[in-house]
């Protein structure tokens, strides 16, 4: 039904990552080597929304 769009590396944007780090926000290319590693190994989570039903479970 929908065609995937597929572009050549030429075609491509390079995308700089920023993060924040000690209060302020800095790109990550920015970064020494060590932290950039650190960088590569963050685990990024989720947080799942609470439902209503779950939300007044202490009002019983």
């Amino acid at each position: 039904m929908h065609k995937a769009i597929e572009l050549r590396d030429e075609e491509r944007t390079r995308c700089e990552i920023w993060t924040r780090v000690m209060g302020y926000h800095r790109p990550v290319s920015a970064f020494n080597p060590g932290k950039q590693s650190e960088h590569a190994e963050r685990i990024c989570f989720q947080e799942s929304a609470i439902s209503s039903d779950s939300a007044h479970m202490g009002d019983a």
